[in-house]
């Protein structure tokens, strides 16, 4: 590919972010981040969902597909990502991506299951 001023942007931007993100507090505060909005797509979701009976079927099946294909991406990978590094440790860090990935599934599930809670009290 071309060395275009866009990709020359681009690649500045994401080796930024990626200096960024490598301190620990702050890859944590992304990661927590994301669980919340997880709690929050949910809410949404079950507040929309309820409002028109008509979705509840397509929008479960929705939520499963995303459920079991985050599944899938993040823990498919730990035979591979384990590999041992030049000075012979495991590195068994996971990617941000997969990681905020996780969180934001469990935010959901989580939030699914609080509102099936305040529904059925």
């Amino acid at each position: 590919m071309q060395n275009t001023r866009l990709n020359d942007l681009v690649d500045r931007l994401l080796e930024q972010f990626n200096q960024w993100i490598r301190n620990p507090w702050r890859r944590i505060s992304v990661i927590i981040i994301s669980l919340l909005l997880g709690n929050f797509v949910a809410t949404v979701v079950s507040t929309v969902a309820g409002q028109r009976a008509e979705l509840d079927v397509y929008l479960a099946m929705l939520l499963l597909i995303f459920t079991e294909i985050t599944s899938w991406l993040v823990y498919r990978g730990d035979t591979i990502r384990d590999r041992r590094t030049p000075k012979g440790e495991l590195s068994a860090a996971r990617p941000l991506f997969a990681e905020m990935l996780n969180c934001l599934k469990i935010g959901l599930v989580y939030g699914l299951f609080v509102e099936a809670f305040k529904l059925g009290s």
